[in-house]
This record gives C-alpha cells, sequence and structure tokens, in this order.
C-alpha cells in the first residue's frame, strides 16, 4: 500500500503522458529524476524528507513506471526536452535536479541547453561517462550465463524472484520496494507478472545512454556527486564457486577500475563539484545508505 504523503498525477508533454509525484512544500523546487527501469516512486521514504525546506516533486521518465511507453523518444535530448516542458506545465521556473543512475545524462544536458533552468545538481552514484561502460560487456567473463527465467503468476512470487536474482536489492527490501514494484509490472493475459519495460526497450535506453559524452565542461551550477564504490559483491544463488571467483577477478581487474576512471574524470572536468565516496555502498545509496546521503545533501542545500 502506498503511504507516502504526496499527490499522484500526470501531465502530457511531447504527446505523451508522463507520471509524477507532488510531496508539497515551499520554497525552491527539489525535483527528484529516477534511475533505468525506476519510478517515481522510488523516492518514496526518501524525498519527502525536504519538504520542510523545499517544494518536492519526483518524475516518472517516459518507458517507466505508471508513465506512457511509446517506441521512440530515449535519447538523450527527447529526454531533456521531457523534462523541461514538465516543468513549464507545473510553471517551475528553475529547479535543482536530484537524479538517481541514468538521470545524470538528463541533468548534465539540461544544465548545458536550459542553464537557466537549473540552480543545483545532486547525483546519486550517477555522474558516469558510461561510453567507458562498454567495456564490461566485452569483459565479462559470464556473459554466456544466463538469469533463470521463472513464471510469475502473483506479485508476491515476482518479489521472491526478484530477491533471489538481485541480492543487491534483497539486503535492503522493504515496503518501499514492494510499492515500487507495483508500478513496474504488469499482468499479461494469460496470467503472468512481467516488467513493464520489455527487454527491447531496455537495450534501446542503454545503448543510448553509452553513446552519450557528458557535456561537464560546460557545468558551472553547484553539484554534489555521491559514489557508492563498487567494492562489495553479493552473488545470486544459481552462480557456482568457479563463476562467483571469475566475477570478483573481473570487479577487482575491470570494473572497479573502470569506476575509478570516471570518477577521477568527473573530478578533474568538474572540479567545482562536491564528491562524497561511500566505500560498501549500494547503487542504491538513497535507500541503503540514506541517512548519510540526507546529511549530505541537507548540508550542501543550506550553503
Amino acid at each position: 500500500m502506498d503511504t507516502s504523503p504526496h499527490k499522484s498525477d500526470f501531465v502530457n508533454v511531447n504527446g505523451i503522458k508522463l507520471h509524477y509525484l507532488d510531496w508539497g512544500g515551499e520554497g525552491e523546487t527539489l525535483l527528484f529524476l529516477t534511475g533505468l527501469g525506476n519510478s517515481a516512486h522510488i523516492f518514496d521514504d526518501f524525498a519527502p524528507r525536504f519538504v520542510g525546506d523545499f517544494r518536492v516533486l519526483a518524475l516518472t521518465r517516459r518507458g517507466h513506471g505508471d508513465s506512457d511507453y511509446p517506441e521512440t523518444g530515449y535519447d538523450v535530448h527527447t529526454l531533456t526536452e521531457d523534462i523541461r516542458l514538465f516543468m513549464d506545465k507545473l510553471n517551475i521556473d528553475k529547479a535543482i535536479l536530484v537524479g538517481h543512475s541514468m538521470a545524470y545524462v538528463e541533468q548534465c544536458h539540461m544544465s548545458v541547453v536550459y542553464p537557466e533552468r537549473v540552480s543545483r545538481l545532486v547525483c546519486l552514484d550517477a555522474a558516469y561517462d558510461r561510453t567507458r561502460f562498454k567495456i564490461f560487456a566485452e569483459k565479462n567473463p559470464l556473459n554466456d550465463v544466463k538469469v533463470p527465467e521463472q513464471d510469475c503468476h502473483s506479485i508476491e512470487e515476482y518479489v521472491a524472484y526478484v530477491k533471489r536474482v538481485r541480492p543487491d536489492l534483497a539486503e535492503m527490501w522493504n515496503q518501499l520496494w514492494d510499492e515500487e514494484t507495483r508500478h513496474g509490472v504488469t499482468i499479461t493475459d494469460d496470467g503472468k507478472v512481467v516488467d513493464r519495460m520489455s527487454d527491447e526497450l531496455g537495450k534501446l535506453i542503454i545503448d543510448s545512454l553509452r553513446n552519450y559524452v557528458p557535456e561537464e565542461a560546460a557545468l558551472k551550477v553547484p553539484i554534489l556527486s555521491f559514489y557508492a564504490i563498487w567494492d562489495k559483491l553479493l552473488f545470486p544463488d544459481y552462480l557456482t564457486e568457479e563463476q562467483k571467483a571469475l566475477l570478483v577477478e573481473f570487479s577487482n581487474t575491470v570494473r572497479l577500475p573502470v569506476q575509478r576512471e570516471c570518477i577521477e574524470l568527473f573530478r578533474h572536468n568538474v572540479p567545482h563539484a562536491q564528491v562524497v565516496e561511500i566505500p560498501q555502498g549500494n547503487h542504491y545509496c538513497f535507500i541503503k545508505q540514506e541517512e548519510l546521503v540526507y546529511e549530505e545533501m541537507r548540508k550542501f542545500l543550506s550553503e
């Protein structure tokens, strides 16, 4: 059950319908943007903590959650236009953009193309040059290992399946994730619970992200960037001991060095940014390491 104290509504922009949540509040607008595969409900617990000083909203981009799923429009420019037009609809002149994961491409491009509409950026394990991630697919020793498929005929079965294949989510699963899941699935005609986002759409979005080089040299606004260091490995139960060992080696020799390279590149390109590294962090740091992220954000936003 959705117990977060928000208004849930839709706007029509760019020929599609986008879903958003509005927690109210007064002051400058704090606009939360989601990562790949998530809806605005992923911020149900975190976002309302800022209502005392800001107007707080979260947007579900096209192809996600309860928003429309058009076949096109997943390039960086169109996704950014969706945000600008959403702000226009709600009469928001300027906002602080708080983005998780893939939202950085929208945060970055928006700040460059429409600098007058963005006052600050908060990046939640987001500020990466994803063109450098292409090596992951090339070097991953488990490329041929398929995630076990399972037909799920209830939300409960689907949640149990996700926990099995995603131990990084299982370690912090709570009612928030139950609610988020309800907005990310659909039921087929034969009664199966499946992701609303198709594999084809997911690949289309990922390919778009990995072809975008962040325009960081043009970023002038104050920025706070969190990095959840990828030094904690959790293994799904379907991997063998040999496969786990290969994954450890891949993490140490490829994945972690690429992350470090991205962090140092960001520091170099955006020297005025504040950077917070979270050892043993979870990609959903605003959930798993909520208090740390909240306190750092409060300090940054009060400066």
